[in-house]
């Protein structure tokens, strides 16, 4: 599990470390510059995330087929994802960027917010198609055991995206001073280049011989096949993602400070995310492979394999939050507000991060098993009447404010850790059959 988890969980850091270069540069030109990039990103996340949820069961049939022993019938699944995936993701991102104004300004949140989120959302969005591509590809490498690819990828994307980042929001290194707008581009021109990277390698004739990736017309019946497995983890990303969005907009109604804080701790809390995103793709390899091989024990071994790694990880995390949270929240800002607001959101973050790592590795866990459909249906009941209703009812009809809406947030990890762990242990995963 080690093994092939390390080079996963150094991808998943590295992709956030785009994210928390974004946020540091830009937290240096104001709170509602921080805040701004927050509530853009996670629109557009939630935007996009559908299509990358569903490409992620790329990694569920290659996993299978390579366990299975059926090497040349891995690549075949990329060309399928692409051909249902990328012509929609192109139209989405293009309805978007038409819509991307009025929808801000239904959110409601301070006019100044708005424009300056519009000025990020609108450079950055054609990097969303490019991370439908990437997540295609980077679930082939992964579903064979070769996470170090995606790994190198992400090192080489995270590098330009830090350079022009600089570039670009400052005005250095004889480019434009493009400000927040200019962070925007930088990450979509980083995600691009990941997207190449992969498909370079992907594209190579040793690949094609040995892995069947050389290009080929979809076949009706396998992409049918390919989204039924997909389609609802795309499904219970984006509506677990729009909670989350409408959750981020209850909080930048609360005040630009509110949402800076917010953002700056959602950053910190991508720390721990990431990694145990990183150990459940390691996990869901392995559980996959197995399930080909016929080997259940195994399986259920790589479970509580991934579990005690990333327990051990997030009780590191926790003692980092509950030790440093000033330290860690002036990496983004030294705005006093924002770090009066952000110091208790830091502390509860030491739990929320470890129960939501939990969670995390079982839905991986139960994706390589191609259980899609059960996680689909509990994340989507216990965001939408439990998690919002809930940070509403705390934060702002108790009066709570930002940390009671988050204290709404972690009581919502934590029925969902339960509930996931329990799916798992419960073996019904052992009846599905994709």
């Amino acid at each position: 599990m080690g093994i092939l988890a390390f080079p996963v969980v150094l991808t998943q850091m590295s992709t956030t470390a785009m994210m928390i270069v974004d946020s540091a540069m830009v937290g240096r030109l104001g709170a509602t510059q921080l805040a701004a990039v927050g509530l853009g990103g996670i629109w557009l996340w939630t935007a996009v995330v559908v299509f990358v949820g569903a490409a992620s069961g790329v990694q569920i049939f290659v996993s299978q087929a390579h366990g299975a022993g059926n090497a040349r019938d891995c690549g075949p699944w990329v060309w399928y994802a692409l051909a249902s995936l990328l012509p929609l993701s192109v139209v989405g991102a293009g309805t978007l960027a038409l819509l991307v104004e009025p929808f801000l300004r239904l959110l409601g949140p301070s006019a100044e917010l708005q424009s300056v989120a519009a000025s990020y959302m609108l450079p950055r969005l054609p990097g969303s198609v490019g991370v439908t591509v990437t997540m295609i590809l980077a679930s082939f490498f992964r579903g064979l055991g070769n996470t170090r690819t995606p790994l190198y990828a992400t090192l080489v994307a995270v590098g330009v995206n830090a350079v022009l980042d600089y570039g670009l929001i400052f005005g250095r290194l004889g480019l434009p001073e493009w400000g927040v707008a200019g962070a925007g581009a930088a990450t979509a021109i980083g995600e691009w280049v990941n997207a190449g990277i992969l498909f370079a390698v992907f594209s190579r004739h040793g690949m094609s011989a040995r892995f069947g990736t050389a290009p080929r017309w979809p076949i009706a019946r396998q992409v049918r096949r390919f989204l039924r497995t997909g389609a609802p983890v795309g499904g219970q990303w984006v509506l677990d993602m729009l909670s989350f969005a409408a959750f981020t907009t209850l909080i930048a109604r609360m005040g630009d400070a509110s949402m800076a804080a917010s953002q700056a701790f959602i950053m910190l809390l991508s720390i721990s995310f990431m990694q145990a995103f990183g150990i459940s793709i390691a996990s869901s390899t392995l559980v996959g492979r197995y399930i080909g091989a016929d080997d259940l024990a195994a399986a259920r071994r790589s479970f509580w394999s991934g579990l005690k790694l990333v327990l051990l990880v997030g009780g590191a995390i926790a003692a980092l939050f509950i030790g440093f949270p000033d330290a860690l929240l002036r990496v983004f800002t030294d705005d006093p507000a924002v770090l009066r607001f952000g110091a208790p959101l830091v502390v509860l973050g030491a739990l929320f991060q470890l129960l939501d790592a939990v969670g995390i590795i079982a839905g991986g866990a139960l994706r390589g098993a191609g259980d899609t459909r059960w996680p689909f249906w509990v994340h989507t009941a216990l965001a939408w009447l439990v998690f919002v209703p809930l940070a509403y009812l705390l934060g702002v009809k108790l009066g709570g404010g930002l940390t009671a809406a988050w204290a709404g947030a972690t009581f919502y990890v934590a029925a969902l850790a339960g509930a996931l762990v329990w799916r798992f242990v419960s073996g019904a995963w052992q009846e599905i059959h994709i």
